[in-house]
C-alpha cells in the first residue's frame, strides 16, 4: 500500500511538471501578486489533475470516445477560452492588487478558478495521466480499496508541486522592478494567447480539410 501511495505521489508530481498555459499562469500568479495567489491557481491545477486521474482510472474509453467525436469543438472552444484568459493576463495591470511588503499579498478564488477553466479545457491532459499510470504500473478498479488512498496521494504529490513552484517564483518577485514585472506578465500573456490561437487553428484546419 505505501508504495501504491508513493507511486500516486509521484504521479500527481509528473502531471503538473509539464510546461503549459497552467504552469504559465501560475508563474505570472506568483510573479506578480505573491506565493498565495500563485499557490491558489495551484490548486486550481491540483483539482483539474484529480479529475482527470478518476477519469483516467473509472471512464477512459468513454473519455476518449467523447474527446475523439467532439475533438474539433474542444480544440475550437478551449482555444478561445484560453486566448481570453491570456489576453486577461497581457493587458490588465496586475499590480493594482499589490501590497506594501509588511502586508499580505492579494488573491482571491478568481485565481482558482481561472487555472480550473484553463486545466478542463485541455482534456488531453487525461491521457498524460493515464499513460503516467500505466509506467507506475497501476491498474485498479472502482471496487478497489487503493483507489481513495492513490487519488489523495495524488492530489497531494500535485498540491506539492504546485506550493513549491508558487513558492519559488514568489521569491524572485522581490529581484525585479515593478517594470520588469510587467513585461514578463505580457509576455506569459502572449504566450497563452499563441496556444490558444493555435488550438482554434488547428480545429479550423480540420474543419477546412478533414470534413
Amino acid at each position: 500500500m505505501m508504495l501504491d501511495i508513493l507511486k500516486g505521489l509521484l504521479i500527481g508530481i509528473c502531471a503538473s511538471v509539464p510546461l503549459g498555459p497552467i504552469a504559465i499562469l501560475v508563474l505570472q500568479k506568483s510573479l506578480s501578486e505573491g506565493h498565495r495567489a500563485g499557490f491558489m491557481a495551484g490548486l486550481g491545477a491540483c483539482l483539474v489533475d484529480t479529475l482527470y486521474a478518476v477519469i483516467a482510472m473509472f471512464a477512459l474509453a468513454f473519455a476518449e470516445s467523447f474527446i475523439e467525436d467532439h475533438r474539433i469543438l474542444i480544440m475550437v472552444g478551449g482555444g478561445i477560452i484560453v486566448i481570453l484568459l491570456g489576453c486577461s493576463m497581457a493587458f490588465k495591470d496586475p499590480f493594482r492588487k499589490m501590497k506594501e511588503e509588511h502586508q499580505t499579498p492579494s488573491y482571491s478564488l478568481k485565481d482558482f478558478f481561472q487555472a480550473v477553466i484553463m486545466g478542463i479545457s485541455n482534456p488531453g491532459a487525461i491521457f498524460v495521466i493515464f499513460a503516467l499510470f500505466a509506467f507506475f504500473g497501476i491498474q485498479l478498479e472502482p471496487h478497489d480499496f487503493r483507489v481513495a488512498p492513490i487519488l489523495l496521494s495524488l492530489s497531494g504529490g500535485s498540491a506539492l508541486y504546485w506550493f513549491l513552484f508558487s513558492w519559488a517564483f514568489s521569491r524572485f518577485r522581490k529581484n525585479f522592478k515593478l517594470s520588469t514585472l510587467l513585461w514578463l506578465n505580457r509576455a506569459a500573456g502572449v504566450i497563452v494567447i499563441i496556444i490558444g490561437i493555435a488550438l482554434v487553428a488547428e480545429g479550423v484546419l480540420d474543419i477546412l480539410f478533414l470534413r
